[in-house]
């Protein structure tokens, strides 16, 4: 799926990760892609390595699926790069679609539009530490 406006990247990349699928979900990013991931200790470097990640990941959730939703998504585009930046949830549901369990996020991606469209060159997740829930800040 060749993406036309970066701010359809979470949803493509939420139909990817329900769906389990590692090519959709590698598609996605940039063959230089790098992440700073908040679960790994290295960084991602390039498409294969979010292929391996993702590959592990689906193959580790069994019959379960997980649901991504993005919230307070923000977005600048300048030309061919744009960022987005939004509170990310990662939702494990039953076959019945029931909730099992659920971790929230930051995230930040840099964009580039190339020659098949839109595809993250860059992303940053983090977790909020003893804060309370993602949207919560310190006084």
């Amino acid at each position: 799926m060749s993406l036309t406006d970066p701010r359809q990247w979470p949803e493509a990349y939420a139909a990817a990760v329900y769906a389990k699928d590692v090519e959709a979900f590698t598609a996605l990013y940039a063959p230089d892609a790098h992440a700073f991931d908040t679960w790994g200790a290295a960084p991602l470097n390039g498409q294969a390595a979010f292929r391996d990640m993702a590959a592990e990941w689906f193959g580790s959730l069994g019959d379960e699926r997980v649901v991504v939703t993005c919230r307070e998504l923000h977005s600048a585009e300048s030309g061919d790069l744009a960022t987005l930046h939004a509170f990310i949830e990662f939702q494990a549901v039953n076959t019945d679609g029931q909730p099992l369990r659920a971790v929230q996020e930051r995230v930040t991606w840099v964009l580039a539009r190339l020659s098949g469209g839109w595809v993250v060159t860059h992303q940053h997740t983090s977790a909020p530490l003893g804060f309370g829930t993602a949207g919560e800040t310190a006084d």
